[in-house]
Parts: C-alpha cells; sequence; structure tokens
C-alpha cells in the first residue's frame, strides 16, 4: 500500500455497498482520490457499468492497476483510469458533454477543506445522470455544507471516526 492512503475500512465499505444494494448494476461510476481502488473494483464486482478512477498519486495508480491485473479484471470491464487532480478531471468531464455519471464517490485526505471544495467542484459541474447519488466519506468532525449549487445531502451515517454523507439532486416543487 503506498505511504499515505488511508484506506476505506471493510466495516465502512461493507456498510457503504450495503445501502447502495440495488443501485450498482449498470451504473456509471466515479472513484476519485481513489487510493488502491477498492470502492470502484467493489462497484465493478456489484455490476457497475464503467467505473472511472482518479488519482494525481502514480503510486496509488501503481497500486490500482496491480490489483485490477491481480483480480484479472482489467481489460473485461470499462474501466477508465485517470492520473491527475480531481478537479483537473472534473472539469475535463464537464466539456466533454458524454461524459456523466450515476454514482461519485470521493475519500479526499481529511481536512484541508477538499472534500468541501470537491463538493463544490462537483455541484459547478454537469457531470451527474438525473438521479445521481454523490457519497462522500469524511473524518467525523469535517462539517460539509447542507447543499452546494444544485446538490443537496439526503443523509449522513456514521462508523467510528469516520462519516459517509449523501448528497443527490435538489429537486423544486412546483405548486
Amino acid at each position: 500500500m503506498p505511504n499515505g492512503i488511508r484506506p476505506t475500512s471493510e466495516k465502512v465499505r461493507g456498510a457503504l455497498f450495503e445501502i447502495l444494494k440495488g443501485r450498482i448494476e449498470g451504473v456509471s461510476f466515479l472513484d476519485l482520490y481513489c487510493g488502491s481502488g477498492a470502492i470502484g473494483i467493489e462497484a465493478l464486482s456489484r455490476g457497475a457499468r464503467e467505473v472511472s478512477f482518479v488519482d494525481n498519486r502514480r503510486s496509488c495508480i501503481k497500486t490500482l492497476k496491480k490489483n485490477l491485473r491481480r483480480l484479472e479484471i482489467l481489460g473485461l470491464y470499462n474501466i477508465n483510469i485517470y492520473i491527475e487532480n480531481v478537479i483537473t478531471s472534473l472539469k475535463k468531464f464537464n466539456r466533454k458533454k458524454s461524459m456523466s455519471f450515476d454514482i461519485i464517490f470521493l475519500d479526499p485526505p481529511y481536512y484541508k477543506d477538499i472534500a468541501k471544495n470537491t463538493l463544490i467542484a462537483i455541484s459547478n459541474c454537469d457531470i451527474l445522470t438525473p438521479n445521481a447519488l454523490l457519497i462522500i466519506e469524511t473524518y467525523k468532525k469535517e462539517d460539509l455544507p447542507e447543499s452546494s449549487g444544485s446538490l443537496g445531502r439526503v443523509c449522513t451515517y456514521r462508523y467510528g471516526d469516520t462519516k459517509l454523507e449523501f448528497f443527490n439532486r435538489i429537486t423544486t416543487k412546483h405548486r
């Protein structure tokens, strides 16, 4: 495991996919700050149609590719790997009008406002399908805004020191 990686614990990963049960099959999944790729690989194993991985650390991408080869799934699935800054990737995806995602998961380094800044960047992009779900893993003491642009928090789950915060598009009701 590369230095500086804080993988999502098995407990949190298991809880995440239990919450997402029935929503993974056939989706386009984006794993931001992917680290070793465990979350995106799990999405593939549960039927995601496509998974895109983004991380700016070469050591993480090297580990991701090693994991994909070890599992013998590289080349069998629609997998995209981007070695670049997450915000840069989001801007590129936004420019490619054909890039949209049903589920976006991000597990950025804790603190430093990275989670909040990424939430804002995603809310400023047109990369979400109409019923998309955004899931942000944060430290329990990190505070994210209730909403950002067209995205609003749906719920929060706590597991020890970890929070999973779920956002989706805010729908306006007409009278």
